[in-house]
């Protein structure tokens, strides 16, 4: 005995001690995880809002403060283009309106990059598989800050 713990005590002291330790170690890898994950989610939110925002403010439109509302940054992109700022009501209508949506946004963002001087076909590369997201983002940079010659 060694004080008042026996040795097969300790044992099993320092086997859930490492167990628990070994637990709260993945825990924090996780957590970590998440804040990366939520930090990321904000920057690409806030570099959007930005974007749309500047480009609303380029073409003259009466409020590019609505880029940084949640849905109403949709029915911003939609007036921009050309549509009734109403159509963001698909959102209600599950999938087939959701599928509706993407289509008119599409459209409105290809005339809202041909009225910037910019290929219309940008505004396809949120369809592309893996990649879309971020060369739509990388083409919305381009047309929201640089000036395109005619």
């Amino acid at each position: 005995m060694l004080g008042i713990y026996s040795v097969e005590e300790i044992g099993e002291f320092s086997s859930l001690a490492g167990s628990f330790l070994g637990g709260a170690f993945i825990a924090a890898i996780f957590a970590l995880g998440a804040l990366i994950a939520a930090g990321l989610i904000i920057a690409v939110y806030v570099y959007f809002a930005l974007a749309w925002s500047t480009i609303a403010r380029k073409l003259k439109h009466k409020y590019p403060w609505l880029a940084w509302i949640p849905f109403a940054n949709i029915s911003l992109i939609l007036e921009i283009g050309g549509f009734h700022w109403a159509w963001v009501f698909l959102l209600l209508v599950p999938i087939f309106g959701w599928l509706a949506l993407l289509v008119l946004t599409i459209i409105a963002t290809w005339k809202i990059f041909e009225k910037r001087n910019y290929p219309g076909w940008f505004s396809l590369a949120v369809l592309i598989p893996k990649v879309g997201g971020l060369f739509y983002l990388i083409a919305i940079g381009f047309v929201a800050w640089k000036e395109m010659k005619k």
